[in-house]
């Protein structure tokens, strides 16, 4: 298997807004509470193979045969590309047109259900907390929970993350200089 290729939907990366009106969101426009649904995102069983194949070769994520008989009882994405399509989805959905500095990593991750070929994804996400920065009080500290769930409902992972997020008032004096 050569390098991973995603559809070119997935694989192209430009604004959702257009660069002479941007919309972007700051800290503000994060109260706590359910915040969006994103999707829904198909999983394809080549994009799958071809992730593992590059980033976690365990044969779970690789062989009919070997997946069959593990724990997960059939053929599996990789949690970390189950990851890779989530944060795909969050910069699509919102972070793309967000005032986000970063994020200082990841509180919480937990695969809780197997990834499987065919999969349609959906990503709902809850802003759990909004705070301005007691360090930097130019920003906010927005804490999402991230769930993603199949077509059946079923969430097969869920994380919680920070993300670090310029307030109002500096995207307006940005704009003014």
């Amino acid at each position: 298997m050569g390098r991973l290729r995603l559809p070119q939907i997935t694989a192209t990366i430009r604004p959702s807004f257009r660069q002479s009106a941007p919309m972007t969101l700051a800290f503000e426009d994060f109260p706590p509470g359910h915040f969006g649904s994103y999707g829904p995102r198909r999983v394809t069983r080549e994009e799958m193979l071809a992730f593992a194949a590059e980033f976690d070769p365990q044969p779970m994520h690789l062989d009919e045969e070997a997946a069959s008989r593990s724990m997960l009882k059939g053929l599996s994405g990789s949690g970390w590309f189950l990851c890779s399509i989530m944060m795909r989805m969050l910069f699509d959905g919102f972070i793309g047109r967000t005032a986000s500095l970063g994020s200082p990593g990841v509180s919480e991750l937990r695969w809780l259900a197997p990834l499987r070929p065919g999969d349609d994804l959906t990503l709902d996400v809850e802003v759990a907390e909004a705070r301005v920065s007691r360090s930097r009080p130019d920003t906010g500290i927005v804490t999402l929970k991230g769930a993603a769930r199949n077509a059946t409902g079923a969430v097969l992972c869920d994380m919680v993350t920070p993300i670090i997020v310029r307030r109002r008032a500096e995207l307006t004096l940005g704009q003014a200089g």
